[in-house]
């Protein structure tokens, strides 16, 4: 073969040095926030009209925000605080201007905890008082809180290996002239050693990223400073700004959400004929996001519980030492099965996945994916060869638009499979679509459910559309929609069309809430934060004057101008039916709850006298919960009454 296979399959930002990349990815992030505390960051800003905000609250809030959503995304990751340009000053190398925030038994750079964000929460309280701003940079001295920062953030990040972390600095800062009114030799020098510094950090694999702050009056110039210590030139210069901004505002509206790295899921071996297999990496594409597993703790010390199961004799109560045996009955004996012994019975193939032959991509369909996809991608690991063989097969399949059939042998669910190569694709930003195979986990006959036959009909009602099955025997007929009809509903349906629809763009509400939940019993906040529901009914856009239009049109064109919708309503079957006796108790409840004096009986407590019946036709007339005891009733009512 003339091209050589790991070129083909290798990504853009693998080490073609190492014949291991894939296994080199950084499992975890160490982050330094940088924070720029001088007396420019604590001006008010021109993000709020209304309210006075200071670039310095902006860089807390937003690195609050970040701190809160990682302890759900990404728990592993590692973070420190450090502000510069301060008066006091701590950290280990003891230079000035410099403060590492911290609390108690953390280290400078580790996980973040509830108490870290409590307390950071609280500092613009105690900035002034405890911390102090200045700055760092004088007219005849040689103090450079700048360089200091940097080498305290470098120091902070010495911990780990550049290959399982990424080590970033997030530099927060409005000051794009960090030297002041410095000039000459001694500006010269201090910018020839703070860029040195940020070189020295970018060699140990530390990247260095900036989040500009543009004051009121002036506009952040990156040019005169930060775009040579970021090494920006032309096109990423000019770029930059608007990028900055944007990734500003997604760190302060984070969404919390479980972040999983790619890494392998398993290692699988491929035969395919003649004694000639080869070596894949399996990786999952889609994960279905759950809330985190529940931990029991000790209530008293608060460290989580190791559960231990343990087998009695139920004869004796005696402690089984022996391992545990099962029992099958047969023929009046009783056959003896150990652990191991039933799972190799269950045991339907080693788990290697078995070509069994080629069919046209045409057979494949929508409705045979199960579940999704699993990507396929080759390893030379332990088989040397194994990315030869499979671009081999990988382009046949592609040039004659076939995909395989094969055997999975998974333990707990044996099936067929669908390998259905995958091109690369490329465009000027770089890679789109990597090559490799994915794996379609293909059903079973009894896993394909076969839809009955029925016809729609639309049904209008004052919450908007509905399609209610119709079904009809062979010689009746079912109403069919003309070409008026056809042309309304077309028009509807792109009014309401979303563009470009994804299902990424929204989130998922009761998850949300739960972490949501978690967060408040984490920092004790009297209030929940608030969970925007992205699944609710948009009111407002469906209330546009052309979607209101375009849907009277469609109903006008379906029912008429004298259709009756509360009375179609009514004669829909057994809602209606259900309707109608909700609304003879609530009529029968307002005539009885006529009947007594309620608030003399809550003034002289005599509503504990009264029965659950007659309590329940107070709340009924008055449109209140009526679940409950009786004592729950009582205090309703007296809240309603506001007794």
């Amino acid at each position: 073969m003339e091209l050589d296979p790991d070129d083909i399959f290798r990504d853009e930002d693998d080490d073609p040095e190492n014949e291991f990349y894939q296994e080199r990815e950084a499992s975890k992030e160490m982050v330094v926030y940088l924070v720029d505390a001088s007396p420019k960051m604590f001006s008010a800003t021109a993000l709020q009209e209304n309210q006075e905000e200071t670039h310095f609250h902006v860089a807390v809030s937003c690195i609050s925000q970040s701190l809160k959503t990682q302890i759900i995304n990404r728990s592993y990751d590692e973070v420190a605080i450090c502000f510069f340009n301060t008066r006091e000053k701590k950290n280990l190398q003891d230079l000035n201007c410099v403060y590492v925030f911290n609390v108690a038994e953390r280290d400078d750079l580790d996980r973040p905890t509830a108490r870290l964000i409590k307390d950071f929460d609280c500092i613009e309280e105690s900035f002034t008082k405890e911390i102090g701003s200045q700055c760092g940079i004088l007219s005849g001295s040689r103090d450079n809180s700048l360089y200091n920062a940097l080498w305290v953030a470098q120091a902070l990040l010495r911990k780990g290996s550049a290959k399982t972390a990424d080590k970033r600095i997030l530099l927060f800062t409005n000051e794009d002239n960090p030297f002041g009114s410095i000039k000459g030799v001694v500006k010269i020098d201090m910018m020839r050693t703070t860029l040195q510094r940020a070189k020295d950090a970018q060699d140990l694999g530390i990247s260095i990223e900036l989040l500009p702050l543009s004051r009121p009056d002036e506009e952040f110039n990156i040019s005169l400073f930060y775009s040579d210590l970021l090494g920006l030139e032309g096109d990423d210069a000019s770029q930059f700004l608007p990028l900055a901004g944007e990734r500003l505002e997604d760190m302060k509206d984070q969404l919390r959400k479980r972040m999983l790295k790619k890494r392998k899921v398993r290692r699988v071996t491929f035969s395919i004929a003649n004694g000639i297999s080869l070596e894949l990496n399996t990786y999952a594409l889609v994960r279905p996001t759950l809330p985190g597993t529940i931990t029991w703790l000790d209530s008293v010390t608060n460290v989580p519980l190791q559960s231990e199961r343990s087998f009695l004799c139920a004869d004796t109560g005696a402690l089984i030492q022996e391992p545990a045996k099962r029992v099958q009955s047969y023929k009046n004996e009783d056959i003896k099965f150990s652990v191991e012994e039933l799972s190799e019975i269950k045991r339907v193939s080693t788990g290697h996945l078995r070509l069994l032959g080629f069919k046209p991509l045409s057979c494949l369909k929508d409705y045979h994916n199960l579940r999704p996809s699993t990507f396929l991608f080759p390893s030379d690991e332990e088989v040397v060869g194994s990315t030869c063989i499979f671009i081999a097969l990988h382009r046949s399949m592609l040039r004659l638009n076939r995909y395989a059939v094969a055997f999975y042998g998974s333990a707990t669910h044996p099936q067929l499979v669908a390998l259905v190569a995958q091109d690369e694709i490329v465009t000027a930003s770089g890679q789109v679509e990597p090559p490799g195979m994915h794996m379609i986990y293909l059903p079973y006959s009894d896993d394909i459910r076969h839809i009955e036959e029925a016809r729609y009909v639309y049904k209008t009602f004052r919450t908007g559309i509905s399609f209610i099955p119709i079904h009809t025997d062979e010689n009746n007929e079912t109403p069919r929609a003309n070409d008026d009809q056809i042309r309304k509903a077309t028009a509807l349906m792109r009014r309401v069309d979303l563009k470009d629809f994804s299902v990424c763009q929204f989130s998922n509400p009761a998850l949300q809430r739960h972490y949501a939940v978690l967060q408040a019993l984490a920092l004790d906040e009297d209030e929940m934060p608030e969970v925007k529901d992205e699944t609710a009914p948009d009111e407002e856009g469906m209330a546009r004057t052309g979607v209101v239009n375009a849907l009277e049109e469609f109903k006008l064109s379906v029912y008429g101008e004298n259709y009756d919708e509360a009375k179609e309503f009514e004669t829909n079957g057994k809602v209606s039916e259900a309707s109608r006796k909700r609304k003879a108790i609530a009529e029968n409840a307002v005539k009885e709850c006529t009947n007594y004096d309620w608030s003399d009986l809550a003034d002289n407590g005599k509503l504990k006298d009264l029965t659950t019946v007659e309590l329940k036709y107070y709340l009924t007339a008055h449109g209140l919960p009526v679940a409950g005891r009786k004592e729950a009733l009582i205090i309703r009512i007296l809240a309603h009454l506001g007794k």
